[in-house]
């Protein structure tokens, strides 16, 4: 029984998800994405949100209208090419154009014209932050720097961020223009690294049906760029989509046997965001169980460590202060985070709730921590369950979080099926293609 009950999720899932040739999954996605775009729109008190809503929600209507379109000449001519996987990821392209990047442009162009309610908070910090980087070598503001700002500004003085975040502020501090706004080197970046995750699975030789590797590629890549956590993310503050983007790509550098390449992926995600280390952890435990634990550590660790070193030399409290201090709820300000999840309400709602929430969040790490222990994981596909279902659970039970991290465990979830062998091929059992391909890397 408890190996059947997985099996039938996987098989309910796969119905669902292959249900008209992928088509009917396509238009639930588009169609439910236009409502919560309009819905954002109208209802949102955040301007850059109801910005990106009024865009989305035509772009999102009109790829619902072409996969109505694909799905009335399927029931006619089952084999047209305008119904197959080839179509299907031009529609995909189509709709991240018209829901993420689109939206990003205008707001970056409305932004550099003087609107000032065209990017959130994270589009400045990030900015100044390479303003920073460039005048005084650190991208942190000290305690008492942030302390002699306005009250109103001091929540904008810190940045809860790696180091290797400030570089995305750079082009910023060069010249205030449309294309040197954060959003625009985030997407960038996003799509560099996306593009070169499915290039590594479908050049991976993994044995299988390539059709059926595509088809859950594509419905990775969905849940990375035009669902609207994604996409809305990008449009209107963006700094988690290459942070997610290169965590993906590590992940499908594990997939195709690149230890080495994948704890570089990582390691770069790592040196920008504290999201990423988790994922490093998991990562590196999969690597030992192809002996190769300390080739995904040299670049997991050592890239994060190179960024931290050069500004831990700087100025170490100022780096304390914003990358710890700030993120634990013990800066000058509160982080304005706090979605409606258990770990929020448990802090709030009940006497010394934050300590239970926090205990809470620390049975829910050491619980991941023995089964990671007793069960490493030792295919990609694992290794992205277990960062899925992890951070799922982190970000639930966590006392400050929000909605937006979902993006995270969402994308990791959905990308577990393009990067799991299919069963009965070779190396599915015993690996021996993952351990022959690590000799190269």
């Amino acid at each position: 029984m408890t190996v059947a009950a997985p099996t039938v999720r996987r098989r309910g899932w796969r119905v669902l998800d292959t249900a008209s040739g992928g088509l009917a999954l396509d238009l639930t996605l588009y169609a439910a994405s236009a409502a919560f775009a309009a819905v954002t729109a109208l209802t949102s008190t955040l301007l850059p949100h109801r910005a990106w809503g009024a865009v989305a929600a035509a772009g999102y209507l009109l790829a619902s209208l072409a996969v109505t379109a694909q799905l009335l000449i399927r029931r006619r001519h089952p084999a047209s090419p305008l119904t197959g996987l080839s179509a299907r990821w031009a529609v995909t392209a189509f709709a991240w154009a018209t829901t993420a990047l689109l939206p990003a442009i205008l707001q970056s162009t409305e932004r550099a014209g003087g609107r000032t309610d065209r990017a959130q908070e994270e589009v400045i910090v990030v900015e100044e932050s390479g303003h920073r980087l460039v005048d005084t070598g650190t991208p942190y503001l000290g305690h008492d720097a942030i302390a002699a700002l306005p009250p109103g500004e001091q929540l904008l003085g810190y940045t809860p961020y790696q180091p290797g975040m400030a570089l995305f502020g750079l082009p910023r501090a060069a010249v205030d223009a449309t294309w040197t706004d954060a959003r625009v080197w985030f997407a960038l970046a996003t799509a560099a690294a996306l593009a070169l995750a499915v290039r590594t699975l479908r050049r991976s030789g993994v044995p299988g049906a390539p059709g059926g590797r595509d088809a859950a590629l594509l419905r990775a890549v969905q849940a990375a760029t035009v669902l609207p956590v994604c996409a809305l993310t990008l449009a209107t503050g963006g700094d988690d989509l290459p942070v997610l983007a290169l965590c993906l790509l590590a992940l499908a550098f594990a997939a195709a046997g690149r230890p080495g390449r994948a704890g570089v992926a990582v390691g770069l995600a790592g040196a920008l965001k504290l999201f990423a280390w988790p994922v490093a952890l998991v990562l590196i435990i999969w690597g030992t169980t192809r002996r190769a634990g300390g080739r995904v550590a040299a670049g997991a660790v050592g890239l994060p460590v190179a960024a931290l070193l050069p500004v831990l030399l700087v100025d170490r409290d100022a780096l304390v202060e914003n990358v710890l201090r700030f993120p634990l709820g013990h800066g000058l300000v509160t982080s304005p985070a706090q979605s409606p999840f258990p770990g929020h309400l448990v802090a709030t709602a009940l006497p010394a709730g934050r300590a239970f929430a926090v205990v809470l969040l620390l049975a829910a790490g050491l619980a991941i921590a023995v089964r990671l222990t007793r069960r490493p994981p030792r295919t990609a596909a694992d290794a992205a369950l277990v960062c899925g279902y992890g951070l799922l659970a982190a970000i639930l039970l966590m006392p400050s979080t929000r909605f937006g991290y979902l993006l995270y465990p969402l994308a990791f979830l959905v990308w577990a099926p393009a990067l799991a062998r299919p069963a009965g091929s070779v190396g599915s059992a015993n690996h021996r293609a993952e351990d022959a391909d690590t000799a190269y890397t």
